[in-house]
């Protein structure tokens, strides 16, 4: 498994803020260049939220399903990849006196990916995770105070 976390100079509202804004996904998130709100509502239980991933010219569509939603401090996600199967995506966000917390825990589940994990994947989602939550972070900290809305 891939954990690791990292502190954002915000209040949680402001980090669950972005979480839960479908249209931010792509903002934060290491690979997708495009994102648009499913079915459902991003982020109860079952919505989703399509994205592009593109890799020069070649792009690729995915899907993130959200398996569990306790707002404003537990998402957990099901990203399908296609003929790789499905990983589990853990987002905890925790209180850290005025700031926040995040800690995101992913690992594969379904597909090939889950039979073949080992830990060259895991070292490769760690660097992964650390430009996604450095990504996160400034997001959340550069929109003004108070500018975040969920949709």
């Amino acid at each position: 498994m891939a954990v690791r976390h990292r502190l954002i100079e915000r209040p949680v509202e402001d980090v669950w803020a972005v979480l839960a804004d479908p249209r931010r996904y792509g903002d934060w998130v290491v690979g997708t260049s495009d994102s648009a709100p499913g079915e459902g509502i991003w982020p109860e239980v079952g919505a989703d939220i399509t994205y592009t991933v593109r890799l020069g010219r070649w792009s690729a569509q995915g899907r993130t399903v959200v398996r569990r939603c306790e707002a404003p401090h537990v998402l957990e996600l099901e990203a399908e990849s296609g003929w790789l199967g499905t990983a589990r995506i853990a987002l905890k966000v925790r209180r850290w006196g005025r700031n926040t917390l995040v800690i995101i825990d992913e690992h594969p589940l379904r597909g090939p990916a889950a039979k073949l994990h080992n830990t060259a994947v895991d070292a490769f989602v760690q660097v992964r995770h650390r430009s996604m939550l450095a990504r996160l972070a400034e997001v959340v900290e550069k929109t003004p105070r108070g500018e975040h809305q969920v949709a």
